[in-house]
């Protein structure tokens, strides 16, 4: 699948990544690097008392991506996004950062790393209470040592960004759990990250609210272009907001792909079982089954071949499908190529979706 995401410079990069529980979590990651076989590993690690938390992750981020890392409760999701930004410490591997291991990096540097390039978002929004919504947003740029009039300037634009205007002084406990979550959010963007982590940021929200915060947040990425590290249990939400997914269990990456390649094509059983429900028309797009994108060429398409968008949901196409359209143009973006698609290939997938 021709997938413009990835033809991205690289972000961020997880090698051999693993974290370890137990009474000797370091045994085997020496200056002379394990020489097992990393599924046997898993098992002796596991039977001698350790839990691995993390099984060798290996995968690229590439810059303006929302990468997603899913999983159920205990998969080891968010313990591998913790390592990520070393608020966990990994027991081996590499993290690389714009080209610099983030695991070599000194305490102080990796505190300048995290001030001025990481943003992070968590479950529990974290704010001061004694702080109004101003001078939260504003509290990081204060630990930089921003001036005054500096800081709030920026605050001030972070607030037009997420829609909170009118709201500056207002506290906390004054504010709807949607509005506390456009806080946090603001006050991890004043920093301007380089690379955002968000570990299941709208897990607490109530359905109809989570849905209003992915529109913001897919909004928000449209005019950022931020590159993203998004934690989420929720298969719809992988699928509505990820360029690329990574599917965990038991501490290991089952399978990595865009919503599509995962949906369609499942690495294994547990993958086809966490994904069997959802409905396709709703989360497939028209980008993520056209073919060769030289094929969009006029002379290989009907004259009345209407053009769609790559982000268009199959659903929205069934209407002309039904009324007798073959094949449809789609528009190319920087997320979703373009081409030509088929009545037949849409179909496909729908039937493939009521299996």
């Amino acid at each position: 699948m021709n997938d413009p995401i990835v033809t991205r410079p690289v972000k961020l990069s997880c090698r051999q990544v693993w974290k370890v529980y137990g009474p000797r979590p370091g045994y085997y990651f020496d200056t002379r690097g394990y020489q097992i076989e990393p599924e046997t590993l898993a098992r002796r690690l596991v039977a001698e008392g350790h839990i691995p938390a993390v099984v060798n992750a290996n995968f690229d981020i590439h810059a303006g991506e929302i990468f997603v890392i899913m999983g159920l409760s205990g998969s080891g999701k968010s313990t591998l996004v913790r390592c990520l930004s070393r608020l966990v410490e990994p027991s081996h591997g590499q993290v690389v950062l714009d080209g610099a291991d983030l695991l070599a990096a000194s305490p102080a540097e990796l505190i300048e790393i995290r001030r001025h390039k990481m943003g992070m978002v968590f479950q529990g929004f974290g704010l001061l209470p004694h702080l109004n919504v101003l001078d939260n947003i504003a509290f990081p740029l204060k630990i930089q040592g921003r001036p005054a009039e500096a800081r709030e300037s920026r605050a001030r634009e972070v607030i037009r960004l997420v829609g909170l205007e009118g709201r500056e002084a207002a506290f906390p406990h004054e504010l709807s759990g949607g509005q506390q979550q456009r806080v946090g959010i603001a006050r991890s963007l004043a920093v301007e990250p380089g690379i955002w982590f968000l570990d299941e940021p709208f897990s607490a929200l109530d359905p109809l609210i989570r849905r209003q915060m992915q529109d913001e947040f897919l909004r928000l990425q449209d005019q950022l272009q931020k590159t993203i590290v998004f934690i989420t249990h929720d298969i719809m939400e992988a699928c509505r907001i990820a360029d690329r997914i990574a599917l965990m269990c038991d501490g290991r990456i089952i399978q990595i792909g865009t919503p599509a390649e995962i949906l369609l094509a499942p690495a294994d059983a547990y993958v086809a079982d966490f994904t069997e429900d959802v409905a396709m028309g709703r989360v497939i797009r028209a980008g993520d089954l056209v073919g060769d994108p030289a094929g969009a060429r006029p002379e290989a398409l009907p004259a009345d071949a209407p053009e769609v968008a790559a982000d268009a949901l199959l659903d929205g196409l069934i209407p002309a499908v039904a009324a007798g359209q073959r094949r449809f143009r789609v528009r190319g973006s920087d997320r979703r190529p373009g081409g030509v698609l088929s009545a037949d290939r849409i179909l496909d997938v729908l039937r493939h979706g009521q299996q």
